[in-house]
């Protein structure tokens, strides 16, 4: 059981993103095989804490694999918690407390969780209910955490008072990830007629504008985006998924070319001077809820993830534009 457990773990969840999007852009059928192989031997079951954002993350993936394949069991029991997530009513403060975050999106992190899963959900069903109850509870948690002076998440609601050792306002760079690439495999999952989809798309704008403005000389992100000093190296998960949003971005023709595509090639530049010579990438933050030190040898699945998902925007821009950046 300890096994299933991790393999529906969020940290997994991540990387069977990046593991998707690679099958889909190189054609090797092998990805996608390891992915069901994974859906088989967990049931297509997600995690145990059925309300935990964390633990029903893997569901985004096993609807991209069922609407490739076909096959109901790959959906069927994430469908039936979809439906019990859109009957409840999620009417909690999102304050940092009675561990909330087993029944809420009460952490910045939670938004490439949740309403991922729920979105690619409708998508797969033809229901547009996952996906609305996805946009009505990301709006509240963007209510609670979202600086609209700064364009950025707090990581909670711990964290909407501290500050860093500069004086400024305490912002993780793997967190407001986690959120760009949310917004965009959220917006990716929306019909072009659906109400919100503009308001989607103009925070995702604001956001890429805020996070453009934040990349360093080397074409990274650090941990701490708005006190790059008290961190001072570079980190790629957030860096991934930045540059994975920020391309997909500029492939659905929502930004713009000349002034996003130097950010880009900067970052995955940063991104493949970390991979070390026998394929693993380096400089990932472990597991935390903050800004932390990272090493060269510091790795984790959904770092590779987030570096696989950028590769596989740049590969589609590549195709669209003659090989040409």
């Amino acid at each position: 059981m300890a096994l299933n457990i991790k393999k529906t773990d969020w940290t997994n969840g991540a990387l069977y993103t990046g593991l998707f999007a690679l099958g889909q852009t190189s054609g090797d059928e092998k990805y996608d095989q390891a992915l069901i192989a994974i859906g088989n031997d967990v049931n297509w079951n997600t995690g145990s804490n059925r309300l935990l954002a964390d633990d029903y993350c893997v569901g985004q993936t096993y609807s991209l694999l069922y609407m490739k394949y076909k096959d109901p069991k790959m959906i069927a029991p994430f469908k039936q918690q979809g439906d019990s997530i859109v009957s409840l009513p999620f009417n909690e403060s999102l304050e940092w407390k009675n561990n909330i975050q087993k029944r809420e999106w009460a952490w910045c992190d939670a938004l490439f969780m949740g309403p991922t899963a729920l979105a690619y959900l409708s998508t797969a069903t033809g229901d547009p209910k996952y996906l609305n109850k996805a946009i009505t509870l990301w709006q509240k948690t963007t209510d609670y955490l979202y600086d609209p002076q700064a364009h950025l998440y707090s990581r909670d609601g711990s964290y909407l008072n501290k500050k860093e050792k500069n004086g400024e306002k305490v912002f993780w760079s793997r967190g407001n990830g986690w959120v760009l690439a949310g917004l965009a495999r959220v917006i990716e999952n929306m019909p072009a007629n659906y109400p919100e989809r503009q308001k989607f798309i103009d925070q995702f704008k604001d956001m890429a504008a805020k996070i453009a403005s934040l990349q360093q000389p080397d074409g990274s992100w650090h941990a701490s985006l708005l006190d790059p000093d008290s961190y001072p190296i570079k980190e790629t998960s957030g860096t991934g998924f930045y540059c994975y949003a920020l391309l997909w971005g500029l492939n659905h023709g929502i930004l713009n070319k000349s002034q996003y595509l130097p950010v880009v090639k900067k970052a995955w530049i940063a991104l493949v001077t970390c991979v070390q010579p026998d394929g693993m990438l380096g400089y990932v933050q472990p597991i935390g809820g903050s800004p932390d030190k990272v090493t060269e040898q510091s790795n984790e699945v959904y770092g590779t993830g987030a570096f696989l998902l950028a590769g596989s925007q740049l590969y589609i821009y590549l195709n669209g534009n003659k090989g040409k950046m």
